[in-house]
């Protein structure tokens, strides 16, 4: 299925949590911190002739409780204001 976000609606796939701390200790699943971060999968074509500054593929940073979350085709997603989005993460 194919998203078209409207205004300066974005979509993102939330990374997924961690499983374990870097000492190596598994995190149980109540314990686990929602992402802050993904990529971006799709962008609405922008508000008041502003277009949107993210494009599919970019890697941001948002606000921890950021967006609403729905699920398509057993995958989760996360759309969002492009406000919402804190950074975009460049290699």
């Amino acid at each position: 299925m194919n998203l078209k976000p409207i205004n300066d609606r974005v979509v993102i796939k939330p990374a997924p949590a961690e499983e374990k701390t870097k000492g190596g200790i598994i995190i149980p699943d109540t314990a686990k911190e929602k992402p802050q971060r993904g990529e971006v999968v799709a962008v609405g074509p922008g508000k008041e002739g502003k277009p949107v500054s993210v494009k599919p593929g970019d890697i941001v940073l948002y606000g921890k409780y950021a967006g609403q979350e729905f699920t398509l085709d057993g995958e989760d997603y996360l759309i969002m204001r492009e406000d919402d989005i804190l950074v975009v993460l460049e290699s």
